[in-house]
Order: C-alpha cells, then structure tokens, then sequence
C-alpha cells in the first residue's frame, strides 16, 4: 500500500512546488536539558502490549525492571516530553506532540530515551524515525517484535534466550544501516525483514530450538547472513542485480543455496535488487 503511495506523493509535491506553495513550521529553540523518570506499572493480565513511538534522537532498551517499562528520557525541548496513553489493553509510550519530520537540523537537539523492560510475556512494537538505537532483548519474554524505522543506526541483539516462544519478528527501515545478532536466541517461527538502502547484518548464532522461517525484501545495499556451520539452512534467492557470495562447506543449485547440519533448521526466501548478498559462518 505505501509503495503504491509514493507516486501520488511525487505528484503532489511537483505540483505544489510549481505553485509556490510553502508551509512554514515553527522551529523551537533547544533549552536547558530536563531528565524525566518513566515508571509503567505491570497492568493486570497474562500478557502485555507495548508501543514505544519516538522520533529522532537516541533510544537504548534493554531488560531488566521489575516494571513494564522503566527509565529516563532527557531532552531538551519541552514538547518532546514523553507520554504514556493507555488503550485497552495496549500501552503507549511515544514522544510529545512535537514532530521533528520535515524540519530543517536543529542544532544542539537532546532527546535521548534509557529504556528497561520487564520480562512478562509481552508484544512489544517501536515505531521511530530517523535515530540512532541500541537494544537488548535478551532474557525478555518477547511473543511478537515488530520495529518500524527511518533512516536509523541500529544495533539489535538477544545476548541471551528469549523466555518467550515468538510467533513473528517483523523489522521495516528504510535507508540504514542495521545490525541483528543472535537470532537463534529470539526464538520465532517466523521472521519478516524489508529494508532500503544501506548495510544490514543478520546475525542467526544462538540456541535455535525450533525450525524457523525467513523472508527478507531488501533494495539497493549490502545484505549480509550470518549462519553458524552446525544449523541447516536453505537459502532460496530471487535477485536482479545482485551478486551472492558463500563459504565453503555450502552447496548451489542455481538460486538455492543449502548448508547441512543437524537439529532445527533455517529456511531463508530472499528478493533483493541491484546490492550483494554474503553469506558466512
């Protein structure tokens, strides 16, 4: 749907810059810095809903509160204050009322969010912008992931087993650059990952504890998996321009690519255009 969007968008926007068209949106100037404690109860029930929204900035979440979220956020524009809307069973923490998409760089701007989760059995999404993050979900309770993101510098990992058993991991980012490790350790069944441009490592170490399967849409960039030798894996590609490389130890046949080994495997079906694919050990 939001592919099918884009050349609406081009329209529009050729048509109202031929018109002379402007809108002009305040830019605030950046203040003294103000920390804010985050504290969001367990609410009642066996599994939570979790939503964090945030825009350009830093954000680091890892586990570790006897809270559904616990934390700070520090920043340095009053309207960036955070806020917590509860909807049914859905809980959102997202950054204030300010948008800071389509605004020209504002120097000096702070607006740094240190996350703690709880390890209840959780869905958790985070929908951000263009931003840099570093997140841990080791030792969480994760049944569903989904992570929507700008053109963002982002360094993912589950240092340790996920508690949960995850149906889905969905990750969408346009122009980055994007590292997962350990995703044997995330155990889902399923895997979704859509990207743009840009330099994006999947990393699969970790205890793989049941068959899983991958589907990864990725554009113009540089496509790199990581497959310890022990897992089986098959590796289907459907390309335009791209170029595969593989270790020794794999096997080819025409755009299959398989690796053997013992106890749950990987199943990868990738489309990438023009950009290189790499697989290692």
């Amino acid at each position: 749907m939001f592919r099918k969007l884009i050349p609406l968008l081009i329209v529009i926007t050729i048509l109202t810059t031929a018109c002379g068209f402007r809108v002009d949106i305040p830019v605030k100037t950046p203040g003294p810095e103000v920390t804010d404690e985050i504290g969001i109860p367990v609410l009642a029930g066996e599994k939570a809903r979790l939503k964090i929204s945030f825009g350009a900035g830093e954000l680091s979440i890892t586990a570790g509160s006897n809270q559904l979220v616990s934390g700070t956020a520090t920043y340095n524009i009053d309207d960036l204050k955070p806020e917590t809307i509860t909807t049914g069973s859905t809980i959102e923490l997202r950054q204030g009322s300010y948008s800071l998409v389509g605004l020209p760089a504002v120097t000096n701007l702070v607006n740094k969010w240190d996350l703690k989760l709880g390890n209840i059995p959780m869905d958790l999404e985070i929908d951000a912008g263009a931003y840099h993050a570093e997140y841990d979900f080791g030792s969480l309770a994760l049944t569903n992931l989904t992570i929507k993101d700008g053109a963002s510098d982002v360094e993912l990992a589950f240092s340790s087993p996920n508690q949960a058993e995850m149906s889905l991991l969905r990750y969408e980012t346009g122009a980055s650059n994007v590292t997962l490790n350990g995703l044997a350790n995330a155990n889902f069944s399923s895997m979704e990952f859509d990207c743009g441009a840009g330099n994006y490592t999947l990393d699969f170490s970790g205890q793989l504890k049941r068959n899983a399967t991958i589907t990864i849409e990725a554009g113009l960039g540089n496509l790199t998996l990581v497959i310890p030798e022990s897992i089986p894996a098959v590796v289907n590609v459907e390309s335009g321009l791209s170029n595969v490389s593989f270790p020794a130890g794999w096997d080819k046949d025409g755009n299959r690519y398989t690796q053997s080994g013992s106890g749950p495997s990987l199943t990868f079906i990738i489309e990438i255009g023009a950009g290189n694919l790499t697989i290692r050990h």
